[in-house]
C-alpha cells in the first residue's frame, strides 16, 4: 500500500516536478491521473478542497501541492513525515 497518493495530470509541469522531488527521496506514490479518470477529480476536489493540481497527500495528511511539498523539503520537514508514515 501506498503512503503517498498525488493527484495530477499529464501535461501539468509542478506535478512532474513534484513526483521527481518524491523520486529523489525514494519514495514510491500512488499516481492518480485526474486527465485519465475524471471520477477521481471529484474525489480530489472534496479530499483536498482544491481544483488545482497536483494535490499530494501523504498518508491521510493534505500536503497541498509542489510549493508545499518542496517548503517542507527545503525545511527538513518532509523526511520526518515520510518516516512517521513509514514507521
Amino acid at each position: 500500500m501506498f503512503s503517498v497518493r498525488i493527484y495530477l495530470t499529464h501535461i501539468c509541469p509542478y506535478c512532474h516536478m513534484a513526483l521527481r522531488l518524491l523520486e529523489q527521496k525514494q519514495v514510491a506514490a500512488e499516481k492518480i491521473f485526474i486527465d485519465d479518470l475524471p471520477e477521481r477529480r471529484r474525489e480530489m476536489v472534496q479530499l483536498a478542497g482544491k481544483t488545482s493540481v497536483p494535490q499530494i497527500f501523504v498518508g491521510q495528511t493534505h500536503v497541498g501541492g509542489y510549493r508545499e511539498l518542496a517548503k517542507l523539503d527545503a525545511d527538513g520537514e518532509l523526511d520526518n513525515l515520510l518516516q512517521a508514515r513509514n514507521a
